[in-house]
């Protein structure tokens, strides 16, 4: 039973920590894009996932409108920069303004880099880095006309140490971490209340590690294998001896577009259980 409040004690309506506000994750189909929106939904946001995967995507939606929250599926090609022209007029168009942008849609592309194409390079470089680029160019004008709010963009510990045979991604990755700090002091300066930080997930336990030559998820049997990768990697070199999970990030990604992560910007904050602290 609970109890009234003692007298003098100002009640306290409980409200979620996005409650009112618009947030845009992109690569929304999976992973920790998928774990970002549906968390985001559960804190009272409105939220636009966006991915190429429009099977995923719609999932994505269901669980959204599961955990109460209001949304949207779109189509979206991160390499595109008219798409994302399009993506940030529709979210206006719907919602009226936008509080965060998540800069989730990545790939990785694994190989020797004397055996890499041009093509195999540019292609991972178009996803991973120039859509953060499209996503903040675009963004940052309607995130400033709706009052302020944060860009949150998905780096990786690849972008913090080098990883053979992820040359491209670590490229890309660690191009993105500086990127946000350039954007994060441009935006300070501006005093357009827009806040830039970055994440950076270690051994996560996501489709990414067997979407990045092939495209799309297998079947069982490439499951099978993507589980038993993950965990041999997490036991031998993870302090913690485990993979991640998605909602582990999703976490650190909801704090850094919430009003309690007000003071921070131009940062970085690595979810990796301990990986880059050996």
């Amino acid at each position: 039973m609970r109890r009234p409040p003692a007298a003098g004690v100002e009640t306290v309506n409980v409200m979620g920590r996005m409650d009112g506000k618009v947030a845009l994750v992109t690569g929304a189909a999976s992973g920790i894009g998928r774990a970002t929106a549906v968390r985001f939904a559960r804190e009272g946001a409105a939220v636009v996932s966006t991915d190429i995967d429009h099977e995923g995507g719609n999932e994505t939606l269901s669980l959204v409108k599961q955990n109460g929250g209001r949304g949207i599926f779109l189509h979206h090609d991160v390499a595109s920069e008219a798409c994302w022209i399009d993506v940030i007029a529709t979210t206006h168009a719907e919602f009226g303004g936008l509080h965060a942008l998540i800069n989730n849609a990545g790939i990785a592309i694994s190989g020797d880099i004397v055996e890499r194409s041009y093509e195999s390079w540019r292609r991972e470089q178009s996803i991973n880095l120039d859509g953060v680029f499209f996503g903040v160019k675009h963004s940052i004008p309607l995130l400033a006309r709706s009052g302020g709010g944060a860009v949150v963009n998905v780096s990786s510990v690849a972008g913090l140490v080098g990883n053979a045979g992820l040359a491209g991604y670590g490229a890309s990755k660690g191009a993105v971490r500086l990127f946000t700090k350039a954007v994060a002091l441009e935006c300070a300066k501006a005093r357009n209340h827009v806040r830039v930080n970055s994440v950076h997930p270690g051994v996560i336990d996501t489709p990414i590690w067997e979407k990045g030559s092939s495209g799309r998820a297998g079947g069982w049997a490439v499951q099978a294998v993507r589980k038993a990768h993950v965990a041999v990697v997490a036991q031998l070199g993870v302090p913690v001896g485990r993979a991640g999970q998605a909602e582990d990030v999703a976490n650190g990604i909801l704090f850094l577009a919430s009003d309690e992560a007000r003071y921070i910007t131009g940062t970085e904050l690595v979810i990796d259980g301990g990986l880059t602290a050996q």
